[in-house]
């Protein structure tokens, strides 16, 4: 059992567009977030991850950065952030920073250098190609929509951009550019940050030869076979390690889109020669389906047991988890597997008490703590995501759906539902701005703030703070064995936890009836640690209440 604080940690996401604005101009900011230090150590996480707030023209919330070591007006300034990092380290928070290097800005000076000749110094910081037959090298489709290659008229070479054109893909291939992102990411390091979360960290090698990919809806061959954990890409990231990681006592978790369970087992190794550990995505993608996922399916509860189960068991021992429901690209989770209506603050504390129980490293997204829920979004304009933008563009041109339904999907799948502004109070604009947000306020911010959530002591805030230090108190949550029970249950995911001589039986209901529940395991001498309902009469009547949990000293 090799401990380790990022083990024990429990991370917040802060998206900062969306958290606090402490100027009135509708966008959230460094200051705000300083504002709310307070709260965030009262809730009891320990490390803060900060969505980007690098120099951007912001073509896609910041994940195109133009300058990486320097903060975007619009948030502050590095004075701003020196202060952020003194303030909360002062609390024993944490700072982790999102790490965007699989691709930069079509603005970002490496770029513009790269591109002004063939026989520039930084030509090789990027992938360009000749095109083929008069059209791009190969056939790949952006994940924004279009070609994934952009045909610069200065040079006549294309260059690729997975995403959007806006964000060309540097190549890792050319040792220079590593070096200069390692410089980089000494420099913040040094400033006193304390790790990194690595964005689609997975893309970064690529099959050199570039073939082309099967034909999809859009158009456009699937580039994900030929991108996804490539060939070099543990290379890089031991290299990465070697080079700066090693030197710093950090905290990295990568975005692994597609990662397998044998690949997850290189990148957060037990060696600790890469990562952390990984944001898998496999329990994300169990609504989805032809369409990707826009449609209106549930997750089933035995395919999450499946997946959550094996990621716990076969990766023991050998690597890291990371535990999440709900980030800057997914749906709310309570709109997703729980209740919107009367039972919303009862099926939010489940779902956090099923994820917070399992090994790993949990992650709260902002406002998963108060049980926020998704929004409604009825027209284009409301919108700010590219890629809910470009599938409501793509299916209805398309005929595969109407206007409304995809307004359906999107209002329950799109990820400006994480986007909306926190809800702190029930005034104006939920408290978030004095000014005009820059994405709509959920109308329900005057039931659900943090505000209310405070000052209630059944609230979900109050919950997750009594989880929270659950985990700091009990090894067996951070390093003690996983076991599922009851596997062919569809409407109760029961799990044991195990060190030594302490056992933990994690009991939930997933659904919204009453359901008879007994097992040999549950015995007379079972205590209750933590529950969401008011009392532990199941322990008597062997009743499971609508979305009721409990957590059993057994």
């Amino acid at each position: 059992m090799v401990k380790a604080w990022w083990k024990e940690a429990v991370i917040y996401q802060i998206y900062p567009k969306s958290f606090c604005d402490s100027n009135g101009d509708g966008i959230g900011d460094i200051p705000g977030i300083i504002s709310k230090l307070d709260y965030l150590e009262n809730l009891g996480v320990t490390v803060l991850w900060i969505s980007p707030i690098y120099e951007s023209p912001d073509y896609d919330n910041g994940y195109d950065i133009s300058n990486y070591q320097a903060i975007k007006p619009v948030f502050g300034s590095l004075e701003d952030f020196d202060q952020l990092l003194a303030e909360a380290h002062r609390r024993g928070l944490k700072i982790v920073m999102d790490l965007v290097v699989n691709h930069s800005s079509h603005l970002h000076e490496w770029f513009i250098e790269s591109r002004s000749s063939k026989n520039s110094a930084k030509r090789d910081y990027y992938i360009w190609k000749p095109g083929e037959n008069g059209g791009p090298p190969n056939n790949w489709g952006a994940w924004f929509g279009g070609s994934a290659w952009t045909l610069d008229e200065g040079t006549g070479d294309y260059y690729l951009n997975l995403f959007s054109p806006y964000q060309p893909d540097l190549n890792w291939e050319c040792a220079d550019m590593r070096q200069s992102v390692y410089t980089m990411m000494r420099w913040w390091l040094d400033r006193g940050v304390d790790g990194f979360r690595m964005d689609v960290i997975s893309l970064i090698s690529k099959d050199p030869t570039f073939p082309d990919g099967v034909i999809g809806p859009d158009g456009y061959g699937n580039a994900k076979p030929f991108v996804s954990n490539g060939p070099k890409v543990h290379d890089y990231l031991m290299e990465m390690r070697r080079e700066v990681l090693a030197d710093y006592d950090t905290l990295t978790v990568g975005e692994a889109s597609g990662v397998t369970i044998e690949e997850a087992r290189k990148y957060a190794n037990v060696d600790g020669s890469e990562l952390s550990m990984v944001f898998q995505f496999e329990h994300m993608d169990l609504d989805g389906g032809e369409t990707f996922k826009w449609n209106l399916d549930k997750m089933p509860l035995l395919g999450i047991k499946d997946v959550m189960t094996k990621w716990q068991v076969e990766l023991e021992g050998k690597a890291w988890n990371s535990l999440y429901w709900c980030n800057h690209d997914q749906p709310r989770i309570v709109s997703r597997l729980g209740d919107e209506g009367p039972l919303r603050e009862r099926s939010a504390k489940m779902l956090a008490t099923c994820l917070h129980l399992m090994k790993g490293t949990p992650y709260v997204y902002q406002g998963e703590e108060l049980g926020m829920t998704n929004v409604r979004f009825d027209s284009i304009e409301e919108m700010n995501d590219l890629e809910s933008i470009h599938a409501f563009e793509i299916f209805t041109q398309n005929g595969r759906f109407t206007a409304q339904q995809m307004y359906d999907f999107i209002s329950y799948k799109g990820r400006d539902n994480a986007r909306t502004p926190m809800q702190w109070t029930s005034g104006l604009n939920a408290g978030f701005t004095t000014g005009k947000p820059w994405l709509k306020v959920n109308p329900n911010f005057k039931t659900i703030n943090a505000e209310d959530a405070v000052r209630r002591p059944d609230s979900v805030y109050h919950y997750y703070r009594q989880l929270i230090d659950l985990r700091k108190h009990l090894e067996v949550i951070v390093y003690g064995t996983y076991e599922l029970i009851d596997r062919q249950n569809e409407k109760v995911f029961t799990y044991r936890r195990q060190l030594d001589s302490q056992s933990l039986l994690v009991i939930c209901n997933f659904t919204s009836e009453e359901v008879a529940y007994d097992h040999e395991l549950v015995g007379s001498h079972s205590t209750l640690l933590i529950g969401n309902c008011d009392d532990s009469s199941f322990l008597a009547a062997r009743q499971l209440r609508p979305y009721e949990c409990l957590v059993l000293s057994v």
